[in-house]
């Protein structure tokens, strides 16, 4: 294959829709813009979720709640099977991993799933496994080692910063309307 047998692909490219050219052409007169009111006009655009001034939907729904989406803990998993590609009694790391295509991403932490049937005696490392893996990996001969304590410390500490310890209040003197009486 050469530089000019190359094409793009069927569809991918589109002739430019030519707007105000007459009627007949299908997109003469208003040339797709509808009839009249702001967004026929030149240089207008609305916001997303504007609606004239009623109150929007996102702000009309009830919101409750938690998400945990942003704080969820993200793992690359890698099945056994594919750590058949390692010689045996080697030991497979995350670099070892990334290097030979098994964990890609931008995803920091990785997971040893057990799908599939591992042959081979290996020492894997990685921050965590589940447990058919590792019993799988532990039967050959092998060994499981956790990456998980720096990141566990990492996790207390971000904790500890995030919730600020509360003093202990004091108990409040009984109240009362009338003075104390002396004898």
């Amino acid at each position: 294959m050469r530089l000019h047998d190359l094409k793009p692909r069927p569809g991918s490219r589109h002739r430019r829709k030519r707007l105000g050219q007459g009627e007949s052409s299908g997109h003469g007169k208003t040339s797709g813009r509808g009839g009249k009111g702001q967004t026929a006009r030149s240089g207008s655009s609305i916001r997303i979720g504007f609606e004239g001034g009623q109150m929007p939907l996102i702000r009309r729904i009830p919101k409750r709640g938690f998400n945990n989406k942003r704080f969820a803990v993200r793992y690359i998993p890698v099945n056994l099977e594919s750590l058949n590609q390692f010689d045996d009694g080697a030991t497979v790391d995350e670099a070892a991993l990334r290097k030979g295509g098994l964990a890609n991403g931008t995803v920091k932490r990785i997971k040893i799933l057990g799908d599939g049937e591992l042959k081979k005696k290996l020492t894997v490392t990685a921050h965590a496994f589940s447990a058919s893996a590792r019993t799988k990996i532990e039967k050959l001969g092998g060994a499981c080692n956790l990456i998980a304590a720096a990141i566990a410390e990492t996790v207390q500490a971000t904790e500890a910063a995030a919730k600020p310890a509360k003093p202990a209040k004091a108990p409040k003197a009984a109240k009362s309307d009338k003075p104390a009486k002396t004898e």
